[in-house]
């Protein structure tokens, strides 16, 4: 089991507690915790990155030259990727970088990084007089 100190708003130590092992005794399961990390980042991105394609590019309606007897290689428009100014081929567009995770494996992941805390004994609980207040100053005197 693990123990944490129960303090005041004061800072003064007033008990000690025990916490249950199912959640602060696991064994730390590095790969979920990966996983629910790559999955916040991920859903933290915006997304809206764009480029424009030769058709989003303004200009370029006309065939720069006639297809035959110049020596130019034959060419439908000056706004194609090949030219400068020209759009671009495979750029990004805007899109969603959400995905859920299973219920299970989020959990999972919380447990293990409780538990990996756990041990390290940094932690101070709280107790509920502070919690009662709805104003900011109690907070702010701590």
């Amino acid at each position: 089991m693990a123990k944490f100190n129960v303090v005041d708003m004061n800072g003064q130590h007033v008990s000690e507690i025990e916490l249950s092992d199912a959640v602060f005794g696991i064994t730390p399961n590095e790969k979920a915790v990966h996983i629910a990390v790559v999955n916040f980042l991920a859903n933290q991105r915006q997304g809206t990155q764009n480029s424009k394609i030769r058709m989003e590019v303004s200009g370029g309606g006309k065939k720069p030259w006639r297809q035959k007897g110049t020596g130019h290689a034959r060419q439908g428009s000056i706004r194609a990727p090949q030219w400068t100014h020209g759009g671009v081929a495979l750029g990004p567009k805007p899109r969603s970088y959400n995905y859920h995770i299973n219920n299970k494996v989020k959990r999972l992941a919380l447990l293990s990084v409780l538990s990996d805390k756990a041990p390290m004994a940094t932690w101070s609980l709280l107790t509920s007089s502070l919690a009662m207040s709805t104003r900011p100053r109690p907070w702010l005197q701590c």
